[in-house]
């Protein structure tokens, strides 16, 4: 599908449909406040426990009256704007999107790439609830726009920083040391409890040279002694062939390596986003206003952006399906341009799911060309599905579609003169590997085609393997409301017990976790997977790193995952 600026074929579509959300809004913003006046989060449960016990049910009260008042005052006005609104989602694209040109050129990553034919790329996926304020309040989670800035500044934050790995062997070496200490300033947000970095200026983060990556080795005659001060930010993308460290570490980072070099795939759990992500997707970015923040503060990073990717209304159009309110909620970013991009959704939704246009996006991105001057590009899937419990059927058929409409987008777009380096599919899928209710999904045939590096088999995840879905009551609690506490507590098999949700079991049998000598995982349902089978046949690909975020603590009821690939491009057979 061609890409463009704006969703609609011409401005003056585009106009009439602005006039018919602008008379929309006002209702639906008084709705969306008389929901969350009356539904409080633990933190604002908290937070009034000081105060005196009359005050909430008056604020209740007067606010509920006076935001029912004002939905009724705007609802005919309201009206008038869904007969403008409904009829144009006839005619919008399935997303918008936003192409930015760095001001800084050289952030470009895998830059000679063509004469090397190695690179590395580095994908990112978070779900980050964000939902109009009344509905996350059900997550426990508030204020969507404020979060929305917050996650932007602290994923500018990871992504942007530094990329230096420090080397030590002086006998006062720690080993390779924590990434968790920032030369980006943090402040602690007190609304919802959770550490929300201030956004990096561009120009000096031009002058920390951000794409350097810094072997540091003292010896034992270094006039200055290594220590954090020296170097306050250091690399959290280790590569696997530094596992080999000195003994002498303190003891977190001596008991993270232990598990990465009992591992066939290195991995981390992190305080901040991998460095230099290449393609980031996040999933229920639901809020117009929320999307447009995240693409104002993300732009500065990446150039390519789509966004309020979905349909609205009845789709297909005039037909008895269900009304979608909300779009997919899918978010897609980008350091590489988008050749192609393509939108579904799925048809098969049911209950409160039916109401958002959950589906995939498939793009393919250009990488750049190789040393026989053929294109090099990239194929990369997100998608999120369908949510509740104990319908695994539901989830099992839509998976059948992600993989029917991936090979349908790859074969209309593959071209004879290019080379493919990776193929991603991503996002949250809302079924786990360990829950006995999910058996159905954890045998789709989905992982014979792609691999997840983070799993055993069906069923069984690898030892290191944390959960990514948060215990909702808990998410402003010590243990995990900052970065490095929720890092503390990942690490930490009995801490995980506590805040990380446990499986779902199923009817009529009981649970039995984790099986003997297993540790406890808990649900993971955010993924990253990868395929070699389609890429070209002289590409060899590796994993450098899993990496589990813990940046967005206290912003977001998942746990970011990331994942790093090497990929080798043999050039005698670059002309088979």
């Amino acid at each position: 599908m061609a890409l463009q600026a704006s969703a609609f074929p011409n401005g003056f579509v585009a106009g009439i449909h602005a006039v018919g959300w602008a008379f929309i809004v006002p209702c639906f913003w008084f709705l969306d406040r008389l929901i969350a006046v009356c539904k409080s989060t633990t933190l604002e449960q908290s937070q009034r426990l000081e105060q005196e016990c009359y005050l909430r049910p008056l604020e209740v009260f007067f606010g509920s009256i006076t935001f029912f008042i004002l939905f009724l005052a705007t609802a005919p006005l309201a009206f008038l704007g869904f007969l403008l609104w409904a009829p144009l989602q006839a005619c919008r694209r399935p997303f918008s999107y936003h192409r930015e040109i760095p001001s800084l050129p050289e952030k470009a990553t895998n830059k000679g790439f063509e004469l090397t034919g190695k690179a590395s790329f580095v994908f990112a996926s978070a779900n980050l609830c964000l939902l109009p304020d009344s509905l996350a309040r059900f997550n426990n989670l508030a204020n969507t726009q404020r979060r929305a800035t917050a996650i932007g500044q602290c994923i500018v934050q990871g992504i942007s920083r530094p990329n230096i790995r420090i080397l030590v062997d002086s006998p006062s070496s720690c080993g390779t040391l924590s990434p968790s200490s920032s030369i980006l300033p943090t402040v602690n947000s007190p609304t919802y409890g959770a550490t929300v970095s201030q956004h990096p200026d561009p120009a000096e983060m031009h002058d920390l040279n951000l794409n350097s990556n810094i072997d540091c080795v003292p010896t034992d005659d270094t006039e200055e002694p290594l220590n954090e001060s020296t170097f306050p930010l250091l690399n959290s993308n280790r590569n696997s062939n530094q596992q080999d460290q000195s003994s002498q570490q303190n003891p977190r980072a001596l008991s993270s390596q232990g598990l990465r070099q009992q591992s066939d795939v290195p991995w981390e759990i992190s305080p901040l986003f991998p460095a230099n992500v290449d393609i980031l997707c996040l999933e229920e970015v639901f809020d117009k206003r929320a999307a447009r923040k995240l693409t104002n503060i993300l732009k500065l990073e990446f150039g390519h952006i789509l966004y309020d990717i979905g349909v609205y209304a009845c789709q297909p159009p005039c037909r008895c399906s269900s009304f979608k309110f909300f779009n997919s909620g899918l978010f897609l970013a980008s350091r590489f341009p988008v050749l192609e991009a393509q939108y579904h959704c799925f048809p098969n939704s049911r209950g409160e799911d039916a109401l958002a246009a959950k589906g995939l996006l498939s793009v393919k991105v250009l990488i750049g060309k190789n040393q026989k001057q053929k294109r090099v590009v990239g194929y990369f899937n997100c998608t999120h599905l369908h949510a509740p419990e104990g319908e695994g059927e539901i989830r099992c058929i839509q998976l059948e579609m992600v993989t029917k409409w991936i090979a349908e987008f790859q074969a209309a777009n593959k071209q004879p003169d290019e080379d493919v380096v990776f193929d991603v599919l991503c996002g949250d899928f809302n079924f786990d590997n360990c829950s006995p209710d999910d058996r159905q999904e954890q045998s789709h045939s989905v992982f014979e085609e792609y691999k997840d590096p983070c799993r055993a088999g069906p069923g069984k995840e690898k030892p290191w393997v944390t959960g990514t879905l948060l215990e909702q009551p808990t998410l402003y609690e010590e243990d995990v409301n900052t970065p490095e506490n929720l890092q503390r507590t990942l690490e930490s098999e009995d801490l995980r017990k506590r805040f990380i949700a446990p499986p779902v079991p199923k009817a009529d049998f009981p649970l039995v976790y984790p099986e003997t000598d297993q540790p406890w995982i808990g649900r993971r349902i955010d993924y990253i997977l990868y395929r070699e089978s389609s890429i070209s046949k002289q590409c060899r690909t590796e994993i450098e790193e899993v990496t589990f975020i813990t940046q967005l603590a206290g912003l977001t009821d998942h746990i970011p995952v990331g994942l790093k690939l090497n990929v080798v491009m043999d050039s005698d057979s670059a002309d088979e």
